[in-house]
């Protein structure tokens, strides 16, 4: 349990890379990257993983990055979003569970829970199992109105955005996820994009 939040936190934040249906290896494949650092300032690791496009291995993928990592001192897990490559869904409860580390998840628009319902249902065979674990999620909380929301697991409300406030040094995303994103990116694509 974190009590007080210090500016030199230590996290994990994870995103993951571009995949394109047109490439053989980025139809099957995508990078998922984990920017280690002490708040917003300093950069202490990079974690990496290949995680399938729209597979079940994303949460796997970060326990594992986490667990077997050097990193020892991590406090705190933080996602960009809950689907990655695709409709890889994150289980935030047993990252959280099994790592011992609270997860917040950032995002910068409220998710389409309809949207997203109908593509799995039209697409995957597991669409039941798939929106199981999206429904037992933590509720969608609005930290900033119609800017920016998390999801917090393992952690009160009122921590989670001290902690997002931390780890952000301009703009709206935690600094670990902005630079999570730019290396996903240019590992997939050559050069880093921006959100």
């Amino acid at each position: 349990m974190i009590r007080k939040v210090k500016p030199q936190i230590r996290v994990v934040g994870f995103d993951d890379g571009t995949f394109s249906f047109s490439s053989k290896l980025q139809r099957e494949k995508t990078i998922l990257i984990g920017v280690v650092m002490k708040g917003s300032q300093e950069v202490v690791g990079v974690l990496s993983r290949w995680i399938t496009v729209d597979g079940k291995d994303a949460t796997e993928a970060m326990i594992d990055a986490i667990i077997s990592s050097r990193f020892k001192d991590l406090r705190v897990i933080m996602l960009k979003g809950i689907t990655y490559a695709g409709f890889n869904v994150v289980d935030l409860e047993e990252l959280h569970r099994e790592t011992g580390l609270p997860v917040i998840v950032v995002v910068r628009k409220r998710p389409d829970i309809g949207a997203m319902e109908a593509a799995l249902r039209k697409h995957f065979p597991d669409a039941e199992e798939r929106l199981g674990i999206l429904k037992k999620a933590p509720p969608l909380v609005e930290a900033i109105p119609e800017k920016l929301y998390f999801q917090a697991a393992g952690v009160d409300e009122k921590t989670a955005v001290e902690i997002i406030r931390a780890t952000t040094r301009t703009g709206l995303t935690p600094e670990p996820l902005r630079l999570a994103h730019m290396m996903a990116s240019a590992v997939m694509t050559g050069e880093s994009r921006r959100e």
